[in-house]
């Protein structure tokens, strides 16, 4: 098997695994408030963090070279976690991940002020069908548009800002800086909520809560060996598997079912982000490629590290890769 298929095929298993851990968020979310669901989860996932701290061969201290774009940073992503517990608790899977897969459009254009980005008229035309796309399955007018869809749209948005700060900062900020004042973040900021949601949890739903937490971090580590072994313009469009993952569990466990415009929706939001991942892969088409580079084309949604975290957390082999 050549590196491009090991690279797809372990890219489809670690959304699976993403998928997964969604669909604990969704069961979870149907009992507890987010802000306890993320508090949890973002606890349990700090032993994990300490293990990738240990890797870290950069020396240096935790203070952020770039304090501002950090605390942005941070600040969205904890947006991200909130906006993303919120939706896959109240709103169909499937929904979610179709509203959730405009992420790569709103990178292409976040990356024009922030990065620089010269986005040519392919592209946008792209950005405007996948925007289409949204409308579609969110069908003002004819559907309620509630807090839950506002929510995954938050998500998609905040999480491309997270993604697009990093590519400017990244390779200048210590990983474990990345790593560390997101987390910590949403630590502190929903400890202060806590009180106000909290609700007596069992012990085995701590368990479930830790599940989660691997889950999440087996699936980062899964999505840098899938780049490490594949290139990203097939390792990339793999993250769209999750809405079979999502159809599947969202009828198999919640007795969801897609109605015509979320697949018609999703389907258009596709064939978007495919058409900018395609374009981003040619050698003059973009000068940064912020959609490819992100190493995760859908926000993180606050419990643990970015891929790319991970990614620059890892030991080198000798050949450069992870």
């Amino acid at each position: 098997m050549g590196g491009n298929a090991k690279g797809a095929v372990i890219g489809l298993i670690a959304f699976a695994i993403f998928a997964s851990h969604d669909a604990i968020v969704k069961t979870m979310g149907g009992i507890y408030a987010p802000m306890q669901l993320i508090f949890f989860s973002v606890t349990l996932s700090f032993p994990l963090a300490m293990l990738m701290i240990i890797q870290d061969p950069q020396p240096g201290t935790l203070r952020p070279r770039h304090p501002g774009w950090v605390a942005v940073r941070t600040g969205s992503a904890v947006l991200t976690g909130l906006f993303g517990f919120y939706a896959f608790s109240v709103l169909p899977l499937a929904q979610v991940y179709a509203l959730v897969f405009a992420t790569p459009l709103i990178i292409t254009v976040l990356s024009i002020p922030i990065l620089g980005e010269t986005v040519r008229l392919r592209r946008w035309l792209a950005v405007i069908a996948g925007l289409i796309g949204v409308i579609v399955v969110l069908r003002p007018g004819s559907t309620p548009f509630t807090l839950g869809h506002l929510a995954a749209v938050g998500a998609a948005v905040t999480g491309s800002f997270t993604a697009i700060v990093i590519r400017k900062i990244g390779a200048e900020e210590r990983p474990v800086v990345l790593l560390l004042y997101p987390m910590i973040g949403n630590f502190v900021l929903m400890a202060c909520f806590l009180p106000f949601v909290y609700k007596p949890m069992p012990v085995e739903h701590l368990g479930i809560f830790a599940a989660m937490s691997v889950l999440g971090w087996i699936g980062g580590r899964l999505i840098v060996a899938a780049y490490s072994v594949g290139e990203a313009v097939i390792v990339a469009p793999m993250q769209y598997s999750q809405i079979i993952w999502a159809t599947l569990f969202g009828a198999l466990f919640f007795g969801e079912y897609p109605d015509w415009g979320t697949a018609i929706g999703t389907l258009i939001i596709i064939a978007s982000g495919l058409y900018i991942v395609l374009r981003e892969s040619g050698s003059d088409a973009s000068a940064h490629k912020p959609v490819l580079n992100t190493k995760l084309l859908r926000p993180n949604i606050g419990t643990g590290p970015r891929p790319s975290t991970i990614a620059r957390l890892m030991p080198r082999r000798r050949d450069g890769r992870a």
